[in-house]
């Protein structure tokens, strides 16, 4: 596909998931399913890897998976249009909002509106969660499990900060990642003292 074209599909994806969706993990949720079910432009486990960094990065999580997403597919150039896509839509309605704020505060088919829209996210919502957790278990890493049931324990019956459940799951799978690596070079070792001695021998 041409550049010219992959960029307006980003553009135009992400506006429209943007302009017709409302909350950050239905977005994330949306573009799953078009960049990874529908177009096959990422794959599941890149998907969550990405979900996972804007969850845990500053800002909205929607602005944070676009501009991932974008810079996935596009480099820089497309991490700017998604992140453009985006925000464009929210920031139009709520210029509109803010114009006409009286009046949408006094209408009651607005507020049953809003209501529903409750209603339609949690469900949605709901689907990330699922898909998150599917995810995980995909992988088959005892590690992540256990990562992933303990953080849900410690987040529902405890008041830590969730900053430092996600900053104690990086630490534990950056440490799973380097014994791994150290692991795997130590076996290379292991291979070319073999491979040098059957040369000698």
């Amino acid at each position: 596909m041409r550049k010219t074209n992959k960029y307006w599909v980003l553009f135009s994806s992400t506006f429209t998931i943007s302009a017709l969706t409302s909350g950050g993990y239905v977005i994330v949720s949306m573009m799953r399913k078009k960049f990874v079910d529908k177009l096959h432009w990422l794959k599941d486990d890149e998907m969550l890897d990405l979900t996972s960094i804007a969850q845990s990065s500053p800002g909205p999580v929607a602005v944070n998976a676009s501009i991932l997403v974008g810079y996935r597919i596009g480099g820089f150039t497309g991490a700017l249009i998604t992140m453009f896509g985006t925000i464009l839509p929210p920031l139009v309605i709520m210029s509109i909002v803010a114009i006409f704020y009286e009046q949408f505060c006094n209408n009651v088919f607005v507020r049953y509106f809003l209501k529903g829209m409750q209603a339609g996210v949690a469900a949605m919502i709901c689907s990330v969660v699922i898909d998150l957790f599917c995810g995980v278990l995909k992988q088959k890493s005892w590690l992540s499990n256990s990562l992933m049931l303990a953080a849900f324990i410690i987040n529902l019956f405890t008041n830590i900060n969730v900053l430092w459940i996600a900053l104690f799951c990086a630490g534990a799978g950056i440490t799973k990642t380097l014994l791994m690596q150290k692991k795997a070079h130590s076996s290379d070792q292991t291979s070319d003292h073999q491979e040098d001695s059957h040369d000698i021998s």
